[in-house]
């Protein structure tokens, strides 16, 4: 007999989006997370913030999903007490040759829904954050910040009442058809292995994702969703620096990625990143004190005045992206791959960026494709 309507793998911020919106829908859920609690993964080492909507083509799950969540996540803040700042964020041009890509930007911004954009002159920029060096920038109102651990907690918590039974030190070792069903191998550390009859099975493994996705009898080569674990590391602005910042300041993007960055986190801390680069080791979380330099030669573009010795190196953390070195624009690819034989089975991969924003509406759509 089927045991449970819905197994989530993962309890990252979309497996948990995803099970508070099935559960809600009134299915019955079960979560299975090998970490010992949950956000423990990709979740846990991000920048916490909250996109407009920007940089994503037109009619991408990206920008459909960023602007939909972006919505939803505010409001879900505000009703269940969950800690944010809709700080605002300036995108930066230093260079004269980077102004016309900030009419791009604006454009892009108003076609995807991303708020309130709007021009500011170099004057302007020096009036709203003194420290920052510009030619022109754009304003977006919209952006923000949000507690991403508290975030999951409320997920976690919404769909425990609405029976969801979170299962933590979970690891799921095999996965199989069981006639119109899935059969789960469930691996409980220290314990005998069990078996869970399911329904339908929500894939949202983060970089755990391909080893179960080939469990399951999909190749990531031949479905084009390989991951490429992509590492970022951060530099945080030390205390006593005499620098502040009221809003989030982000260059003006290139290469395909968003450039090092100034955050803040909601208790006013101000930290400087991810930089990108691909990586094999999926466990080294250290931040090599010699990147400071190039770090420094980055933020110095819109923040002339930071010291070496106003920063550390701070933490690191890993994206799931589906583009490899060098190739351009991937989406985000959440689908239910039935023609390749895994009805009721639903990926989620390659969530990264503006993955932590568009987790409701993520969880959203998965709920509609069950």
């Amino acid at each position: 007999m089927r045991e449970v309507d819905v197994a989530v793998v993962g309890a990252g911020v979309v497996g948990l989006a995803a099970a508070a919106a099935l559960s809600g829908a009134g299915q019955s859920v079960v979560i299975l997370e090998q970490q010992p609690s949950a956000a423990r993964g990709i979740t846990s080492r991000n920048s916490e913030v909250v996109h407009a909507g920007l940089y994503y083509p037109p009619g991408s799950l990206k920008a459909e999903l960023c602007v939909e969540g972006r919505r939803a996540l505010y409001a879900w803040c505000e009703e269940r007490r969950v800690g944010y700042r809709k700080l605002g964020k300036l995108v930066v041009a230093t260079r004269e040759s980077e102004v016309e890509i900030l009419g791009e930007l604006l454009e892009r911004g108003r076609e995807n829904g991303a708020g309130d954009v709007s021009w500011l002159k170099a004057g302007e920029v020096s009036q709203l954050e003194p420290a920052v060096l510009s030619k022109a920038a754009l304003h977006s109102p919209e952006t923000g910040i949000v507690d991403a651990q508290g975030l999951c907690f409320s997920l976690l918590a919404e769909s425990e009442t609405h029976g969801a039974i979170f299962l933590p030190r979970h690891e799921v070792f095999s996965l199989s058809r069981a006639g119109p069903d899935w059969l789960l191998g469930v691996r409980l550390e220290g314990d005998e292995n069990q078996l869970l009859r399911c329904g339908s099975v929500v894939l949202a493994a983060g970089l755990a994702y391909e080893s179960l996705a080939s469990r399951a009898g999909l190749d990531a080569d031949q479905h084009h969703f390989r991951q490429f674990p992509c590492k970022g590391d951060y530099f945080s602005l030390i205390p006593s620096a005499p620098l502040r910042l009221q809003r989030l300041i982000y260059p003006v993007p290139s290469d395909g990625g968003l450039g090092i960055h100034a955050t803040l986190d909601l208790g006013g801390a101000v930290r400087f990143g991810p930089d990108a680069e691909y990586v094999d080791a999926l466990d080294d979380w250290v931040v090599s004190p010699e990147k400071a330099v190039g770090f420094l030669s980055a933020i110095r573009r819109y923040l002339p005045s930071i010291q070496s010795d106003w920063i550390r190196p701070d933490y690191a953390g890993l994206r799931p992206r589906l583009s490899a070195p060098g190739e351009g624009f991937r989406d985000f690819l959440i689908e239910e791959p039935s023609p390749a034989g895994c009805p009721g089975l639903i990926l989620c991969v390659g969530i990264e960026s503006p993955g932590l924003t568009a987790a409701l509406a993520i969880g959203k759509r998965v709920a509609g494709l069950l």
